[in-house]
């Protein structure tokens, strides 16, 4: 089942339950997957791109819950986290430190990267290969350590 039927099931039980935070929270990705879709004219978007949309809308509330905590706004913190985690339901499970980590000495030793200056090459291949799976930001640190020593 794509990712997009599973957002409009999750709509409809969202419904049933009378669950404002759900029904608000996959509404606003199926708009996201609407406009997404109407760009190229397309009916639908795949799930790659939906699970981009889904990752990009997730970090969006965890920056906003991040903003709102420092402002010692715990009602916005709360509704935007709470929001945060029904997104997380449609996310693959994100890779620990440690198996990012991982990933990315294998990247470097099977691309012979050597230096910062073969940041980019690493970086490439390490985000095709954890796309959904860890923040970009995550592997970026990761990788500057792994090549600054």
């Amino acid at each position: 089942m794509s990712i997009a039927n599973n957002i409009n099931d999750g709509i409809k039980d969202a419904m049933r339950a009378k669950d404002q935070v759900k029904l608000a929270t996959l509404r606003a990705v199926k708009s996201a997957l609407l406009l997404e879709a109407t760009k190229d004219g397309s009916s639908e978007v795949n799930d790659e791109v939906a699970l981009k949309l889904i990752t990009k809308l997730h970090k969006q509330r965890k920056e906003a819950a991040d903003i709102y905590k420092e402002q010692g706004r715990e009602d916005l913190y709360d509704e935007e986290m709470a929001q945060a985690n029904v997104l997380e339901s449609f996310l693959p499970e994100q890779l620990s430190n440690e198996k990012i980590k991982a990933i990315v000495q294998e990247i470097i030793s099977s691309s012979g990267a050597s230096s910062m200056a073969d940041m980019g090459k690493v970086m490439g291949q390490a985000t095709g290969k954890m796309a959904g799976k860890a923040d970009g930001k995550v592997i970026s640190g990761i990788v500057r350590e792994l090549l600054s020593s």
